[in-house]
C-alpha cells in the first residue's frame, strides 16, 4: 500500500495557488491592455475624439497628456509582463518535461509569442491568451465554460460552420471522383486488372468456401422436409409409371411396387445425403475452384456496354453519397 508524501501534497496545493494567482493576473493585465487598445483605437477617431472633448474636456485632456503622450511606453510595460509569463512559462514547461523537446514551447504558444510584438498587428493576438488562460482555468477545475450561455452560442454556431465546410469540401472531392471515373477510359477494364485479377486465386477460394457453407446450412436445417419430398417424388414417379402400374395386376404385385419404391426412396436419400456430405471433399473444392476459375474470364470480360454499366452505377453511387452528405445534420439537431 503506498502512502502519500503529506510535504510534497502541500508544495503541489501551494504550486497550484501560485499558478493560479500568476493566472489570474494574467487575465487582468490582458484585459486592461486589451481595453486600453481599443479606448485609443477609438480616441484616435475624429468624431468620437471631439464628441469625448466636448462631453468631458478635463478627463480628454488628461487622456491625451498622461496616456496617449505615453502610449508606447505604457505598451511596453504591458508587454514586460506578457513577456516574463512566456519566460516562466517556458522555464516551468521545461523543468515539468511537458513537451519533447526543450524549445518546442514558443512553437506550441505561438500566439502568446507573437501578442508580445509591440506592432498594431501583433497586439491583437493578445486576446487569444485570455482562451488559453480559461482553458488553464478549466482544467484546473476552477471553472466550468461549458455552462455558460456564450460557450453554448459558440459551440452551436461553431458546430453549424465546420460542417457546413466539411460537407462542402466533401461534395466538392465527391465531384471530383465523378467526374474522373466518367474521363477515365475503360473504368472497367481497370478494375478487373488492378483490383480483381491480383486477388483472383483469394476470390474463387472464397466463393468455393461458401459455397459449401451455404448448401451444408440449408441441408442440415432442411433435411427432414427435403427427405419427404424426395420420397414423395419417387413415389409419384412409381405411381405414373406405365410398367409399374401393370405389376401392380400381377399377383403380390403391390408388395414388389411398394417394396421397389422404398428401395428407390431409400437409394434417392442416399444419393442426395452422400452428394451433400461430398461437399467438404477435396475434391468437391478443387471441381468448384476449377469451374469457378473458369467462369472468371467470362465474367471478367470487358466491352463498351460493360464500361458504361460500371461508370454509370459508380456515378449513382457517389450521387447516393451526395445527397446524404448535404442534408444538413445540424437542423435536426438544433430544431
Amino acid at each position: 500500500m503506498s502512502h502519500r508524501n503529506p510535504q510534497r501534497g502541500a508544495r503541489s496545493a501551494r504550486q497550484d495557488s501560485i499558478h493560479l494567482v500568476w493566472d489570474l493576473l494574467i487575465i487582468a493585465v490582458v484585459v486592461a491592455n486589451l481595453t486600453l487598445l481599443l479606448f485609443d483605437s477609438l480616441f484616435l477617431m475624429p468624431p468620437l475624439n471631439a464628441a469625448f472633448e466636448a462631453v468631458a474636456p478635463g478627463l480628454h485632456g488628461a487622456y491625451e497628456r498622461q496616456v496617449r503622450a505615453n502610449f508606447i511606453a505604457i505598451d511596453l510595460a504591458f508587454v514586460a509582463v506578457l513577456l516574463l509569463d512566456v519566460l516562466a512559462g517556458w522555464v516551468v514547461a521545461i523543468v515539468e518535461r511537458r513537451y519533447h523537446r526543450w524549445f518546442f514551447y514558443p512553437f506550441v504558444h505561438w500566439y502568446d509569442v507573437l501578442g508580445c510584438i509591440p506592432l498594431g498587428g501583433f497586439r491583437l493576438l493578445r486576446v487569444l491568451r485570455i482562451v488559453s488562460l480559461l482553458h488553464r482555468l478549466q482544467r484546473l477545475g476552477l471553472i466550468d465554460v461549458r455552462r455558460w450561455r456564450l460557450y453554448a452560442i459558440f459551440a452551436k454556431y461553431y458546430d453549424i460552420l465546420m460542417e457546413e465546410i466539411s460537407d462542402r469540401a466533401a461534395l466538392r472531392l465527391l465531384d471530383s471522383v465523378q467526374d474522373q471515373v466518367r474521363d477515365s477510359g475503360s473504368l472497367s477494364k481497370r478494375l478487373s486488372e488492378d483490383v480483381v485479377m491480383p486477388r483472383k486465386q483469394q476470390l474463387i477460394h472464397e466463393i468455393s468456401r461458401r459455397l459449401e457453407a451455404m448448401v451444408d446450412s440449408a441441408y442440415r436445417a432442411n433435411r427432414d422436409d427435403l427427405m419427404r419430398y424426395i420420397s414423395a417424388l419417387v413415389g409419384r414417379t412409381l405411381a405414373e409409371n406405365p410398367e409399374i402400374k401393370r405389376l401392380r395386376r400381377l399377383p403380390l404385385g403391390n408388395q414388389v411396387s411398394r417394396a421397389l419404391d422404398d428401395s428407390l426412396s431409400d437409394i434417392a436419400c442416399r444419393l442426395v445425403h452422400e452428394t451433400i456430405e461430398g461437399l467438404r471433399s477435396p475434391e468437391f473444392n478443387q471441381l468448384v475452384e476449377r469451374l469457378a476459375d473458369s467462369g472468371f474470364d467470362a465474367w471478367l470480360r470487358v466491352d463498351a456496354h460493360t464500361d458504361r454499366v460500371t461508370e454509370q452505377v459508380l456515378v449513382d453511387m457517389l450521387e447516393v453519397i451526395k445527397g446524404q452528405v448535404a442534408q444538413q445534420q445540424w437542423k435536426q439537431r438544433y430544431d
